[in-house]
């Protein structure tokens, strides 16, 4: 198994030697801008839709590729299964040291589309199982709003970037936080001082206005997420008819590993219906959050206001920090599905 490549230094000597009181004192202009590659803390609900598979091994991938550093998954569907099947694609994919968030007094029964959790326990002709894991007791997991404190607090200022693609409820019980062990600031805070971007899979824009199925699942936690969420830190939506023509097919996804049975997304399409409509909504966040603006077309700038049913109601504003994605033709959509190919034929070694 591939041994995750050894960190980057990422950060100036000066800022490594800056004590938190005194990057406490430091006042935003007076702060050196963050320039290194992206750090990415991946925040999505897996156990249900299989883009958000994708869009944790592109992760891993990207940073194999010194493209990206990956500081943490936060599962936000409750249930130690699915925290299960997020061990078991670290561990598969070399990457068993990135930390593990799970999501504790979230969402109740929220809908699966694709049952899949239970694949992490599969096993081989032997009776033995196919999948190693890097955990021991799944309860011993952090919080995931207290995972987002303890990497938070641990980056240079400005510098996070969160890519959302389940529900928000770690992110609301984050903002609603009060300062602790790891840094004086409470959750409102440590996101205004240490976040640098948020690229969130959601959201209706245009002429529809229409509920938003992850908003909707965790109204609550949503209302709390878009009312506390510090208007300096930018916000980028990627609507579901961004990713909605990118379709990877299970028989595209079976073929693409051919060279083995003993890879979780491959048994997930051997074993569940994923024949269901699935598309690859949630890699469009991933891929904006290490590749940059460049690879999308996005709005203009505005305010997001969310309704009481879960409604987006976009506002331009040209000092707005949120933006949303527009959906691109078909050469666009065959160059993101031929992204998402690439990576997940890539051998693990």
């Amino acid at each position: 198994m591939k041994q995750r490549m050894k960190k980057h230094i990422f950060l100036l000597a000066a800022t490594v030697i800056c004590s938190s009181t005194l990057m406490m004192s430091c006042g935003k202009d007076n702060i050196l801008p963050y320039t290194g590659v992206p750090l990415v803390i991946l925040d999505a609900d897996i156990g249900s839709s299989t883009d958000d598979l994708f869009a944790l091994e592109m992760l891993y991938r990207y940073e194999e590729q010194g493209k990206c550093r990956l500081l943490g998954v936060v599962v936000d569907r409750e249930g130690e299964a699915n925290a299960r099947f997020a061990d078991v694609m670290g561990t598969y994919f070399g990457h068993a040291d990135i930390p593990i968030g799970l999501v504790r007094n979230g969402v109740k029964d929220p809908r699966v589309w694709i049952d899949y959790a239970h694949v992490a326990a599969t096993e081989d002709s032997n009776g033995q199982p196919m999948f190693a894991c890097s955990i021991n007791d799944y309860s011993q997991l952090p919080d995931g709003w207290q995972l987002y404190r303890r990497l938070l607090a641990a980056q240079p200022d400005h510098s996070v970037s969160i890519v959302s693609t389940g529900f928000v409820t770690c992110l609301a019980q984050l903002l609603q936080s009060a300062p602790d062990s790891y840094s004086p600031l409470n959750g409102v805070e440590l996101v205004r001082r240490k976040v640098k971007c948020i690229y969130v899979m959601g959201g209706v824009f245009g002429e529809a206005e229409e509920p938003d199925f992850n908003f909707t699942q965790s109204i609550e936690f949503s209302k709390v997420f878009f009312r506390l969420w510090p208007l300096e830190v930018d916000m980028v939506f990627s609507p579901m008819e961004v990713g909605q023509n990118v379709e990877y097919t299970p028989e595209q996804v079976i073929a693409d590993v051919s060279w083995t049975d003993v890879h979780p997304i491959k048994q997930v399409y051997l074993q569940c219906n994923c024949n269901t409509g699935q598309r690859m909504w949630d890699a469009m966040a991933a891929i904006h959050a290490v590749e940059g603006d460049n690879q999308f077309s996005l709005s203009e700038r505005g305010t997001v206001q969310l309704t009481d049913n879960a409604e987006t109601i976009f506002t331009p504003s040209a000092t707005g920090n949120c933006r949303y994605q527009l959906p691109g033709d078909a050469a666009w959509a065959a160059a993101m599905l031929d992204r998402i190919r690439t990576f997940n034929k890539m051998k693990v070694e």
